[in-house]
């Protein structure tokens, strides 16, 4: 994503919490940051995308150098992580009292649609503060879709997150299956998936199943907190 954003031609400052995986993007032209307020500072926009909710608080807010220490009034905070909506909303507020706006934005696509910048972007937050940030989203994104206040973004990314475990699951039962059949898998995923029971996780997980090559692009462990 943030590669993506590089493209499109943003001025992007970058930290991580492993610092060595800012080196390349530096190497593509991002500026590095030693903390998350020095991210923050002087940035009109500041995109988090991180693992849970404790995560989130303590880099934005409760962190000794959170970003919410280098964080302007008038500023806008883009959060792409995969939170509660509870967590959200209490973010926004405690941003609000400093003058900055907030929008929960999880997404769906895969590692796929990050790299390639087709990802669904699931928004939640004001109506202005959402055209604030398109210009943003469109380099990551393919669809930017507003479903109400602070919050909603993430309540339609725990919907979203059934139908891929539900998917998943089925996938995965169908490949132990025509192997135990003995049949030839990669045929049958060809013809299964231009029928009705072709699916996202069809098309992108079956080969990686069959393999026996895990994770599937994202760790069980997170899908069970976003599921929790």
């Amino acid at each position: 994503m943030a590669t993506n954003l590089l493209q499109a031609g943003f001025a992007l400052t970058v930290h991580n919490r492993n610092r060595q995986r800012e080196a390349p993007l530096a190497q593509q032209g991002a500026q590095r940051a030693a903390t998350p307020a020095a991210a923050a500072a002087a940035a009109p926009l500041l995109c988090l995308c991180l693992s849970d909710d404790n995560a989130v608080r303590q880099v934005l807010i409760e962190g000794e150098d959170s970003a919410i220490h280098g964080l302007a009034p008038g500023s806008l905070v883009i959060d792409f992580s995969t939170i509660a909506p509870a967590t959200s909303e209490a973010l926004a507020s405690e941003l609000a009292q400093r003058g900055v706006a907030y929008i929960d934005a999880p997404v769906t696509g895969g590692t796929e649609g990050a790299k390639a910048g087709t990802l669904s972007v699931l928004v939640g937050g004001a109506a202005e503060d959402l055209e604030r940030a398109r210009p943003l989203l469109a380099a990551v994104g393919s669809r930017i879709s507003r479903f109400g206040a602070v919050g909603a973004g993430q309540r339609v990314k725990a919907v979203n997150q059934v139908l891929v475990a539900g998917s998943y699951a089925a996938v995965a039962e169908a490949m132990a299956l025509g192997q135990r059949l003995g049949l030839p898998m990669q045929q049958v995923c060809a013809a299964l998936g231009d029928g009705a029971a072709g699916s996202w996780a069809l098309k992108h997980r079956a080969a990686n199943m069959l393999s026996n090559n895990y994770p599937l692009g994202f760790k069980l462990e997170l899908h069970r907190k976003d599921l929790a």
